[in-house]
């Protein structure tokens, strides 16, 4: 059975890279651990315009978080290390859980660096504003 794509027309050229991306997405869309918020800061002239992505880390530490650029994909990892007997639990309501988030990037999109404080972790992400270019082709005569 054939699969019919948005992306499918003729007039769509090169876009096999988007429809990868969003099917990376459509996959990864209902892990919803660990919560987190996208948004839009003020951007300046040097860096364009800027995002924020601040996810609820609460319990992790700076060494047991990782973020990563992986091929246009912002690769968000926490793995929290078990105690193994250390500590006596009457009641553990909070678990260790590791997790994986992935953020697809669009070309050009640049991390400019992540802090964590106060049980959140903020990325932020600058997006280099780009002068619209126009290009004219010349048409060679073949006769």
């Amino acid at each position: 059975m054939t699969r019919i794509s948005a992306f499918s027309s003729p007039l769509l050229l090169g876009f096999d890279e988007v429809e990868r991306a969003l099917e990376r997405l459509s996959k990864a869309a209902g892990d919803g651990y660990p919560p987190y918020n996208i948004e839009r800061l003020p951007g300046s002239e040097a860096r364009g315009d800027m995002l924020r992505i601040t996810l609820a880390v609460a319990g992790f530490s700076a060494d047991e978080l990782d973020v990563s650029v992986e091929d246009n994909e912002l690769v968000i990892c926490g793995r929290q290390v078990e105690d193994s007997g250390s500590r006596i639990y009457l009641h553990r309501g909070i678990a260790a859980r590791q997790f994986r988030k992935v953020f697809v990037l669009a070309d050009g999109i640049e991390v400019v660096g992540a802090d964590l404080a106060d049980g959140l972790l903020s990325v932020d992400l600058a997006r280099p504003s780009t002068d619209k270019l126009v290009r004219r082709i010349e048409i060679n005569g073949r006769g």
